[in-house]
Parts: structure tokens; C-alpha cells; sequence
């Protein structure tokens, strides 16, 4: 091939993962909110009267819908939580793990990709993408979620959780089988993605995975951050990237902070922005 030719396949390569990414943003298109039901836990006792509404409007073809807050989300990107989008992380967090996929990929690190809490799978899915376009004919991409939302949180184990909502939110719980159609759409879902169905402490200790390159943790809580570093780390490549999706809340914070210090893990930590950091494992 000639330098132009390269030069020409690598530009097409580019605009076609940039393009996915703002697909999987939804950014191409105006956000038209929630549905009233997705978020009605706000309504407290009113719960119930919400819902009713929201069902007897869909008989005439319409929809409450709760708009989002734009203005927040310019100011922390991947802040807010959007209703088409196949990914609710930044952009900066999506171009942090291209590059994380094609640095491995570059430098033959060896290991499978993992993202542990993937909502509507956006994030699995640019991975994915990612090997196809760069020719990777071997590495898996390990797609692991309750596929149910999130725990309840054990609070006599995991103080650090006392107090947490998360599990309380139906809009996070996504099923699996919507996250297989969403890799269809792509033309991304072959035998190279791998789905762990399950709470991760069930999962992830009898997970197929001899070694990983990338691992992202994407979990919120601190147990389910602890239970990915806990069964996942020591199988991470020399050269590897550890990512923390959620860094910016307190439960998964002190979870990262807790097992590095377990573990002397002195790496520094990168900023991807306001909630993302990662680190490369020593080799």
C-alpha cells in the first residue's frame, strides 16, 4: 500500500469511529427527553397518578416527557442522563478509549476488553468498533451488567454505600436483550462479544478471561467498583488501562482509593474530565 493509500484509509477510519461516537452520543440530533415514566420515582406518592396519566396519553399516541438539562450537561459533560442516546459519557470519555483500544492494539498488549455497567451498551459498542476498523481479528469484548439496574446496597458490608439510590432508578436498568439489538444496529454483535449477565460478584470470578488489555469500570457504587478491581486487576496486562467511569462520586471513589492503597498501586491517575480518570498498569 502507498503512503497516500494509508494516509486515505486511516482518515476513513477516523471519520468513521468520530461519526460513531456522536451517534452513540445522540449529539447529531436534538434530545427530546424522558419519558414522564422513566423518572416518576421523583413524584414521590404521586407516583402511581403519574404513571396512569403517562399510559392513558400513549392511547392517544402522546407522551409527558421531562426535558434535559442542557446547560448542566455543557458544563459537565456526561453530567445528565439523555433518552435516546446509546452512551451517556462524555465525548472526551469516549476519545480516551479509542485511544486506550488502539494504544493496545499499537503496542500488542495483550488481553480482551471489559466495561463492567453498560447501560445501553454505547461504550461496548465503540470498543468493539474500534478492533473492527483497526483489523484486530482476535480480542473479545467482555459486555458485563445485572442487565437489571443497579443493587441494593449493602450497607452492614459496604458502609461506603449506606444511603445510595441508584438501584431505585428504572431508566438505568437496561435489558440484555436491548443491548444485543443496539450492537446489531452497528453490524457490531458477532461471537466476539461476550455478555456476563448478573450482579458482578456472581460473574466475574468464573468470567472466561485469561487476560485483559482495557478494563472500564463503570459501576457507580462502591461494592460493584470493589468487585470488578477485586476479580478483574490481576488478570489486566503489563501496559494495560484501568479506566474509572465514575470517579466523581463518592462511593466509587473510595473504592478505587481503598484498593490502590491495598495494593501499592502508585500509577498516577490521568483526568479524562469531571468524573473519568484512568491509569496504565506498570509493566
Amino acid at each position: 500500500m502507498t503512503p497516500e493509500a494509508e494516509r486515505s484509509d486511516a482518515d476513513s477510519t477516523e471519520l468513521y469511529l468520530r461519526l460513531l461516537k456522536r451517534t452513540l452520543r445522540f449529539s447529531l440530533w436534538e434530545d427530546p427527553g424522558k419519558p414522564v415514566e422513566a423518572v416518576a420515582y421523583r413524584a414521590g406518592l404521586l407516583k402511581p397518578l403519574v404513571v396512569s396519566v403517562a399510559k392513558l396519553l400513549r392511547k392517544f399516541r402522546l407522551r409527558l416527557v421531562v426535558l434535559r438539562d442542557m446547560e448542566q450537561e455543557r458544563k459537565f459533560p456526561g453530567s445528565t442522563w439523555p433518552a435516546c442516546a446509546h452512551s451517556m459519557v462524555s465525548m472526551e470519555r469516549l476519545d480516551s478509549l479509542q485511544e486506550a483500544v488502539e494504544t493496545v492494539i499499537r503496542e500488542q498488549i495483550p488481553g480482551d476488553l471489559i466495561e463492567t455497567g453498560v447501560w445501553r451498551g454505547g461504550a461496548c459498542i465503540l470498543m468493539r468498533a474500534v478492533l473492527q476498523a483497526h483489523g484486530d481479528p482476535v480480542r473479545r469484548v467482555f459486555v458485563a451488567d445485572s442487565f437489571e439496574g443497579l443493587p441494593k446496597p449493602d450497607a452492614q458490608k459496604y458502609p461506603q454505600d449506606a444511603g445510595d439510590e441508584h438501584h431505585i432508578h428504572d431508566f438505568l436498568a437496561v435489558s440484555k436483550e436491548e443491548v444485543a439489538g443496539n450492537f446489531r444496529k452497528y453490524d457490531l454483535l458477532d461471537d466476539r462479544v461476550v455478555f456476563l449477565k448478573g450482579w458482578f460478584k456472581d460473574t466475574l470470578p468464573t468470567a472466561p478471561i485469561t487476560s485483559l488489555a482495557v478494563m472500564r469500570l463503570d459501576g457507580d457504587m462502591y461494592e460493584s467498583t470493589m468487585d470488578a478491581l477485586n476479580n478483574l486487576y490481576h488478570k489486566l496486562s503489563p501496559g494495560g488501562f484501568c479506566m474509572i467511569d465514575d470517579y466523581a462520586l463518592e462511593g466509587c471513589r473510595a473504592a478505587v482509593d481503598d484498593f490502590r492503597r491495598q495494593h501499592a498501586i502508585t500509577e498516577p491517575m490521568i483526568s479524562v474530565d469531571h468524573s473519568c480518570r484512568y491509569w496504565r498498569k506498570r509493566g
